[in-house]
Formats: structure tokens, sequence, C-alpha cells
């Protein structure tokens, strides 16, 4: 085995810390897209479902205006009956 001096066993333990917090930097970068992403699926979901109940409301409103006009008409229909 060959000698290996402080000074050189010094430089590899920089290198190995250096190497080591870049990982840990690229570990925590990953973990806060990761975060932001799910965030961003969680609103995305969010907004999804009040479009969905929107639409819900909007159609109901519709079949109740419907039903509403229907119901006027046939209120129309037995006055003129009545008066005629």
């Amino acid at each position: 085995m060959l000698p290996v001096d402080s000074m050189q066993l010094g430089h590899v333990k920089e290198e190995l810390l250096k190497l080591t917090k870049k990982e840990i930097m690229a570990q925590r970068s990953l973990d806060r897209r990761a975060e932001e992403t799910e965030q961003n699926n969680s609103r995305l979901s969010v907004m999804a479902q009040r479009g969905q109940d929107r639409k819900a409301e909007e159609t109901e409103e519709k079949i109740n205006s419907r039903l509403s006009g229907m119901a006027q008409r046939g209120h129309e229909r037995r006055a003129e009956e009545t008066e005629g």
C-alpha cells in the first residue's frame, strides 16, 4: 500500500465534505420541488372541485328556472280557461 500523508488525507476529507454538502443541497432542492408540486396539485384539485360545484349549482338553477316557467305557463293557461 502506498504511504499517505496527512495533507493528502485532509484534501480527501475536504472533497468528501464538499460532495456530501452538494448531495444534501440537491436533496433539499428535490424536497422543495416535491412540496411545491404537492401544493400546486392540491390547489388545482380545490379549483376543479369548485368548478364542478359551480356547474352543479348552475344546472340546478336552470332546472329550477325551467320548472318555474312551466308552472307559470300552467297558471296562465288555467287563468285563460277560467276566463274564456
